[in-house]
């Protein structure tokens, strides 16, 4: 029986290279009974690369990990989940076509005579479903979940093996604000269960919220560690990026042009029964906030030619357009770059000179039908220069860059067409505050250099932080108009749920001339 004074899980100087990269060096990492400890840093830190390691997904290059105060070897996932440490990804590993039931007992099914116990495997699955307070049938099929709940399936999956330490990745970056109240009071459960976690996040709010402890990466190297009465967000930025970070979002007043794009009364198919209008002007940031499910998404995919408006109209520096396809809001200035980074803004199998180029590639094109490569070069050296995107080089694969540098060369690819209309999907999710930082440095930049921005947040600091003014949506509508000099939580939360007074509030974007 181990001491209860003993860490449940230590890391001692831990080291792990990969070609022409130093991941981790000398990593330290303790672990207490019971504990919530956050591991936070920015893309690149090492924090993925470690979760790994205690995983069993790859090897150390040098040091020991200590379960119980003894030495362990983890040579496989098996090795990790037999010594009861189970990892969460941010990408969720479950089948789609399989029930609750069969993807928690995946792999290691129990058998009665030889065939699998439907039966045992249901009533296991819906004892772990309960524990994370998740009431679904344990033959309800996957893919007809929500995403929240399928994050508690990957949770019940976990404990179903008994697990005694927890890794969760980023779990509440693609979770609505509900899911994520939901899964937050979860997770506070199974720490007072006895349920010790690691928890990754670039959320401070959560963080904040959540630890007991918190440990921080920068360049692969232990860079501090903060208890509970040391933890704010100021010390936790300060030590990830190594430089105080007093003007995080630096936004300077800019006079703004013309209207660069005004739209009447689009209805979307996501909400065809109401009608939205605004304007967005020349070298304006403006934000659109609204909760999950406020048609925020859905109208830039509208604007964007993704989806086909109902009805209404769209004007482009005062001329009506018509939008057939994406390569028609292209050809007329727009540029979006979407939310879903991996699976609509890049092709992560091919380079970055090759991601750049994608969508320039008519406008580079040598003899109007060969891939110019000496503009596509130059393309993607400005591009890396001015967004900083960190690449050993222009013939990196994509998915080897960091969520930040994903992010980043997104954005490339479009700023390459110098787009009058700049339209950006959740800029930030998943990146860290350092990519953050520059991100937000770079829609200062455009929008000095005369380009309209228009941007859907649901962080709240964003919105508040990075708007001229902001448009705030509720089921399909546009519910208000704020100024910076008006912007606040409440004020955005008052329209955002549909509880504001219209008397009380500015009126929405259309009536700004």
């Amino acid at each position: 029986m181990s001491d209860d004074a003993t860490p449940i899980l230590q890391v001692r100087r831990v080291s792990k290279s990969f070609p022409g990269v130093r991941a981790l060096h000398q990593v330290e990492l303790t672990l207490n009974r019971g504990e919530l400890l956050a591991v936070i840093g920015e893309n690149g830190a090492g924090k993925s690369t470690l979760m790994k390691i205690l995983a069993g997904i790859q090897p150390p290059d040098s040091g020991e990990i200590l379960l119980d105060g003894k030495p362990v070897t983890l040579d496989s996932v098996n090795d990790a989940m037999d010594a009861g440490i189970a990892l969460i990804h941010q990408e969720l590993n479950l089948c789609g076509n399989l029930n609750a039931a069969q993807n928690i007992y995946l792999g290691r099914e129990p058998r009665r005579f030889g065939l699998i116990d439907d039966k045992a495997m249901e009533r296991g699955a819906a004892e772990a479903m309960q524990r994370v307070g998740l009431n679904v049938s344990p033959r309800t099929s996957v893919d007809t979940l929500a995403v929240g709940h399928q994050q508690m399936i990957e949770i019940a999956k976990a404990l179903s093996v008994n697990a005694r330490v927890l890794i969760m990745d980023e779990p509440t970056s693609s979770l609505s604000q509900h899911e994520t109240e939901q899964l937050l009071k979860v997770i506070k459960d199974l720490r007072s269960r006895g349920v010790s976690i690691i928890y990754i996040s670039h959320r401070l709010g959560e963080v904040s919220e959540l630890a007991d402890r918190v440990t921080v990466l920068r360049d692969g190297e232990n860079a501090g560690h903060l208890d509970r009465v040391e933890i704010t967000r100021d010390r936790m930025v300060t030590m990830m990026v190594g430089r105080d970070i007093s003007q995080y979002y630096g936004r300077t007043s800019h006079e703004p042009g013309d209207v660069a794009l005004e739209v009447r009364d689009l209805r979307t198919p996501d909400h065809p029964h109401h009608r939205v209008s605004f304007k967005l002007r020349a070298g304006e940031i403006v934000g659109l906030a609204g909760l999950v499910g406020a048609g925020r998404s859905e109208m830039l995919r509208a604007l964007f030619g993704v989806d086909k408006p109902l009805s209404g109209e769209i004007r482009i520096a005062g001329e009506t357009v018509k939008f057939a396809s994406c390569s028609d809001a292209i050809g007329a200035g727009l540029a979006l770059v979407p939310e879903d980074r991996k699976q609509q803004g890049l092709i992560v199998e091919m380079s970055v000179r090759e991601n750049v180029g994608l969508a320039s590639l008519r406008h580079h094109a040598a003899g109007g039908a060969f891939i110019n490569k000496h503009e596509e070069k130059r393309v993607t050296a400005e591009m890396t220069d001015k967004l900083n995107i960190k690449t050993p080089s222009p013939h990196q694969i994509a998915r080897f860059l960091s969520g930040g540098n994903q992010q980043k060369l997104v954005i490339g690819k479009w700023l390459a067409l110098r787009p009058r209309v700049l339209l950006l999907d959740e800029p930030t999710r998943g990146v860290d505050v350092g990519a953050k930082q520059e991100i937000y440095r770079v829609m200062e930049d455009l929008a000095s250099q005369g380009i309209a921005i228009l941007f859907v947040s649901s962080e709240m600091e964003e919105v508040l932080g990075m708007s001229d003014r902001t448009l705030v949506m509720h089921e399909g509508r546009l519910t208000g108009e704020l100024a910076r000099n008006e912007l606040s939580e409440e004020a955005i939360m008052q329209l955002a749920t549909g509880s504001a007074d219209p008397e009380s509030t500015t009126q929405p974007a259309e009536s700004v001339t």
